[in-house]
């Protein structure tokens, strides 16, 4: 997902969001021209994330919701016994931010995997702007939402799985969330690390290699670094639902 990163890590510029190719997938959804119009005007500001930066840290003070418009992001969170625990993955077409609201202050760290680009949303005109605008209003009730079954989703999985089904529902996934933007759900470049995504599925560095390794040699997967194609899509779900029969 290609971004171009400018030295300032702010620009100010009119971003049109009934412009943006990923408007289908943000806030936008549903909206009349003049309703679109106001909203161009509250997201003016894109901020270039580099690679390895934070967009926002644990304890910072919530002011935006942040539009992922290029690149990759993890969110994370420090465990009580001081390790770092990925939560999620965040790609284009994602929104940032949430866990701000209910504190005025966010309790993860959001970090670029990618050098990314994400437009900025002031949350109190959003706020303001949600109250004139039913529809809007209802769009950002149901992110929230997909955020929460989201959230669901991986703890369940976490729960019941074996490893090698927790692997092949986190590459299901993702490939269902690339195809969604217009991307191969088959060749998939992974922007995580296998420590990352271990991480974030509850297994050890050791387990992922080996996961991977036997989905490789059963033909299910083709795993050349950081390229995984996805050889047998059939059977990749057949993991999936074996683990999801085993928790019934």
């Amino acid at each position: 997902m290609p971004c171009q990163t400018a030295r300032d890590p702010q620009q100010h510029l009119e971003v049109a969001c009934s412009n943006c190719s990923l408007r289908e997938l943000c806030l936008p959804v549903g909206l009349s021209a003049d309703e679109m119009r106001r909203l161009d005007g509250l997201v003016s500001t894109r901020r270039n994330v580099r690679r390895g930066e934070a967009l926002f840290r644990d304890n910072d003070p919530f002011a935006s919701l942040y539009a992922i418009r290029a690149g990759f992001f993890k969110t994370c969170a420090t465990s009580e016994d001081g390790r770092d625990q990925v939560t999620g993955f965040m790609m284009a077409g994602d929104l940032l931010g949430f866990d701000g609201i209910g504190h005025d202050r966010h309790r993860c760290d959001a970090v670029a995997l990618e050098d990314s680009q994400v437009c900025v949303i002031p949350y109190a005109q959003l706020e303001e702007l949600s109250r004139d605008v039913p529809e809007l209003q209802r769009q950002l009730n149901r992110i929230m939402s997909r955020e929460i079954v989201r959230e669901h989703s991986v703890m369940m999985m976490l729960t019941g799985m074996r490893a090698e089904e927790r692997l092949a529902a986190f590459l299901s996934n993702l490939a269902r969330r690339l195809e969604m933007r217009g991307f191969s759900p088959s060749a998939l470049i992974l922007r995580m690390t296998r420590q990352e995504i271990g991480t974030y599925l509850g297994l050890k560095l050791e387990t992922v290699s080996r996961c991977f390794g036997r989905l490789c040699d059963e033909g299910i997967l083709d795993v050349r670094h950081r390229n995984v194609r996805i050889l047998d899509p059939a059977a990749l779900q057949r993991l999936v639902a074996g683990g999801q029969r085993s928790r019934a």
